[in-house]
């Protein structure tokens, strides 16, 4: 990437925060027989946690619903924070980093609808999803061309990953011991 504002704001981070419906996922909950929920989440996402954790980032997740679904893919990934049934994102995207005692700079958030916003404004460096609310998509930085549930974390983690310099490097391992 050329554009150096963009190299150094992803210079600084230290964190990659999520929304869960309609980013990892296209937003569709199913609803099964005896109250199980089924949700769909793309490989591509998966490799960019991966991926992620193999360059130093560290990830979370934050979602306004609660979902074992959630739960396990953030289990199979190493994803160790993970914050569901959050109805104030700002204060939650907030409390995380105080936890890892990052300031906002050094943290990304990619988000799709209205109840991002105010997670995405504290972030360093902030996404949507090509299928984003129109509000989402003009707060962020970047819009990917991905829709949720599409790969477009992968492309957020990516485009990250290019900037910094450390992408060409992480794709000499791919092969090595993937989870």
């Amino acid at each position: 990437m050329k554009d150096e504002a963009l190299a150094a704001r992803c210079r600084a981070l230290r964190l990659v925060v999520s929304d869960v419906d309609g980013v990892l996922t296209d937003g569709t909950v199913l609803l099964l027989p005896g109250g199980a929920e089924a949700k769909a989440f793309h490989t591509r996402d998966g490799l960019a946690v991966v991926l992620a954790h193999r360059a130093g980032l560290r990830t979370a997740l934050l979602s306004g619903r609660s979902s074992e679904a959630v739960a396990r893919r953030a289990r199979e990934l190493g994803i160790a924070i993970v914050r569901q049934c959050v109805s104030d994102k700002a204060a939650a995207f907030a409390e995380i980093l105080a936890g890892l005692g990052l300031r906002p700079h050094e943290a990304a958030y990619i988000g799709d609808d209205v109840n991002d916003l105010p997670a995405m404004v504290q972030a360093g460096l902030s996404a949507a999803p090509a299928d984003g609310a129109f509000e989402v998509k003009a707060q962020a930085y970047m819009v990917t061309d991905a829709r949720g549930g599409h790969g477009c974390f992968r492309e957020f983690v990516e485009a990250i990953l290019r900037a910094r310099g450390e992408w060409e490097s992480l794709m000499q391992t791919i092969g090595a011991a993937l989870p």
